[in-house]
């Protein structure tokens, strides 16, 4: 059962709603970097701390992607730099971060540099940054004194049955023994095979997979990671680059000359420069971004170590 009591924490005056909810007022939707963003965190504290939370864990973490749709520029590193190291070692579904790394974390989604995720501990308490400095925490303790102290700190906390940004967990095999049976057979009957690992939405990492290979791209796999499995890259890249549909999105995945795993996302527009782009690849694959045209052969989900799914992807 999700946290019973949900409080929406923002700036904005609640009388300064139209009959639809609609803010009218004069607050801007992004962070002043400022006093205003310093005042959500304190807020934030101040609930966690009523709660008795120390600690957060990370779900499902993303970073920006090739559409970036906030009202604030990206930043390289998505915001992460100096929080993670470069290869966001750490920032991945179930890790667990103290409440003061939690918070840095707000502040980027907060000023939408790029990183997000929902941050949680179980079932008893989570926080979840929406669009336009929206903040919603949800708790198993009506945490009166925080929002006393929310508003003493110029914020609005108003009560909500539920966070609209609730996670809705889709039904994912698990990637077991089972799973690694399946892809062995595959690997067998057709020699080969394309790995997609998403371990962080919007960072997925390829891999070819062989019979010889197979354990050892399996030891590297990062926690939680959705696993899909394709059919191996193809080695007439000239014949991929004809059979691109006229026109919608596709990912394109190439083997780049030096052998590492590529991809694009490109439209009809880009095709020359796509052609340019994996003139000296060994192999490819286009692949459809529409969920009705898209038919790997296998997808699961890592479990934990103790063998329990947990992920929600």
């Amino acid at each position: 059962m999700p946290p019973a009591f949900v409080h929406r924490i923002t700036k904005y005056d609640p009388a300064d709603r139209d009959e639809h909810g609609t803010y009218q007022g004069a607050e801007e939707a992004v962070s002043d970097n400022g006093p205003v963003e310093a005042a959500y965190l304190e807020a934030i504290s101040a609930f966690a701390e009523a709660a008795g939370i120390d600690h957060l864990e990370i779900r499902e973490p993303s970073i920006t992607g090739h559409v970036h749709l906030g009202a604030q520029p990206a930043v390289q590193g998505h915001g992460l730099s100096g929080l993670f190291p470069a290869d966001l070692a750490g920032y991945h579904d179930g890790a667990e971060v103290s409440l003061a790394l939690a918070l840095e974390l707000v502040r980027v989604m907060l000023r939408e540099q790029g990183a997000w995720c929902r941050l949680e501990a179980e079932d008893g308490f989570a926080v979840h940054v929406g669009w336009d400095q929206y903040v919603y925490v949800s708790s198993d303790q009506p945490c009166t004194d925080a929002v006393l102290r929310t508003r003493k700190l110029g914020l609005f906390a108003e009560r909500l049955p539920a966070s609209p940004y609730a996670a809705e967990p889709e039904v994912t095999e698990a990637a077991d023994e089972a799973f690694w049976a399946s892809v062995h057979t595959a690997l067998v009957a057709r020699q080969g095979l394309l790995l997609e690992e998403t371990h962080i939405v919007n960072a997925t990492r390829w891999h070819r997979l062989t019979t010889e290979n197979l354990n050892a791209v399996r030891a590297g796999l990062g926690p939680r990671a959705l696993l899909t499995v394709w059919p191996d890259l193809q080695p007439d890249v000239g014949a991929v680059l004809t059979a691109l549909p006229s026109e919608g999105h596709i990912e394109f995945v190439w083997e780049a000359k030096e052998g590492t795993i590529r991809n694009v996302t490109v439209d009809e527009t880009h095709y020359q420069e796509l052609a340019a782009l994996v003139a000296d690849a060994r192999a490819a694959r286009a692949l459809s971004l529409y969920t009705d045209e898209r038919s790997p052969l296998l997808r699961a989900v890592l479990p934990d170590t103790d063998g329990v799914l947990r992920a929600r992807w």
